[in-house]
């Protein structure tokens, strides 16, 4: 099986990035191969699992990931730092086990002439304005759903809820659930302005596109990346066709993780 190691630069990543190398050289039927991997093992945290991800999404169908975790306990990660063993040891039994989630899939359209961009999003993407209130139409299936006026809109998949989402208010969904959320941020409600001023739950036969007033001065996220500077015509948000692989050695159900990420082992 060949094998990526994608890690930070953390002192405590390098020394488990080490150890894991050494051990992988060593065994039989493992070899290292950071450009045609089968699957991918990111040390640090979310963040840095998120960067692999997006440095690998060319090829996210063949590849499964592994998260090493050497810090505070990441929503992704499996694996603590001091267990290289026993995971070299499991990578040497794997047999293709692995637990998939859903991606979000962006639409960028450009007014400059230039185009559009796809991207995915493994958490979310987030548009928003810094200087001035944000207005934008919302369509879901080209059917006009609301005027947004406020800071911004932030659309995630089930596992990226979690994230960003999460902390302005909107759900937490089972990654079962093959789901969009669009979830407001400040938005401005009184006598003359309104919006639905809740998260919306969108099916994955549904697009939700966002068209914002002004064009420029917008921010657009896509998980921890930065789309470029450019005039935004429209988004396009819906599930991706695509989805992440996790090889999932020790299955830990999403609530368990929720659990213990968010409220913690004892809830006593």
């Amino acid at each position: 099986m060949r094998i990526a190691i994608f890690s930070n630069n953390g002192k405590s990543s390098n020394v488990v990035a080490t150890k894991l190398k050494q051990g992988i050289l060593k065994a039989r039927n493992l070899q290292l191969d950071g450009l045609n991997p089968e699957l991918v093992i990111s040390i640090g945290g979310d963040g840095t699992l998120l960067s692999a991800f997006h440095h690998y999404n060319d090829s996210i169908d063949e590849i499964r990931f592994i998260g090493i975790h050497t810090g505070h306990l990441g929503f992704y990660t499996d694996w603590r730092d001091n267990e290289v063993d026993h995971l070299v040891h499991s990578l040497q039994r794997d047999n293709g086990q692995s637990v998939s989630y859903p991606l979000l899939s962006l639409k960028i359209n450009y007014s400059d002439g230039g185009g559009s961009d796809k991207l995915l999003a493994l958490n979310e993407s987030v548009l928003k304005r810094v200087s001035s209130t944000m207005v934008t139409d919302i369509y879901i299936n080209h059917q006009f759903i609301e005027k947004f006026r406020g800071d911004g809109l932030c659309t995630s998949t089930p596992t990226g809820s979690t994230a960003y989402n999460k902390s302005i208010g909107g759900a937490i969904l089972d990654p079962s659930l093959n789901a969009i959320q669009v979830s407001e941020m400040a938005s401005i409600n009184n006598r003359v302005f309104r919006t639905l001023g809740s998260p919306m739950i969108i099916s994955p036969e549904q697009t939700v596109t966002i068209i914002p007033k002004d064009h420029y001065h917008n921010v657009l996220t896509c998980d921890q990346m930065m789309v470029h500077d450019r005039p935004i015509r429209s988004i396009e948000y819906q599930i991706s066709n695509h989805r992440i692989y996790f090889a999932r050695y020790r299955h830990i159900h999403f609530w368990e993780r929720v659990s213990n990420s968010f409220i913690g082992l004892d809830n006593n």
